[in-house]
C-alpha cells in the first residue's frame, strides 16, 4: 500500500494563501483525503513522501505513525 505525509496547519486566516505554518504531519493512504488517524486535512495541504517520516522539524501524529508502522514492511 502506498502512503504519503500530509500537513495539518495551525489555524490561520482563511483569506491567507499558502504556505501556512505546519502544526503536525499525518500519514495518508494513497487516494484518500483523511489521515489514518481520521483527521480531515485540507485538500491543498502540502504533501511529502513517506520516506520523509521522522525527518521534519514539525512533530508527527502519534496515531498515524503507529498505524503506518503496522502497514509497511
Amino acid at each position: 500500500m502506498q502512503h504519503e505525509m500530509r500537513a495539518e496547519y495551525w489555524e490561520t486566516d482563511t483569506e491567507q494563501s499558502p504556505p501556512w505554518p505546519v502544526k503536525t504531519w499525518h500519514m495518508v493512504r494513497q487516494g484518500e483525503r483523511a489521515a489514518m488517524c481520521g483527521r480531515e486535512l485540507r485538500p491543498d495541504a502540502r504533501g511529502l513522501s513517506d520516506a520523509e517520516w521522522g525527518r521534519t522539524p514539525e512533530p508527527m501524529c502519534h496515531t498515524c505513525g503507529a498505524l503506518y508502522l503496522r502497514e509497511v514492511p
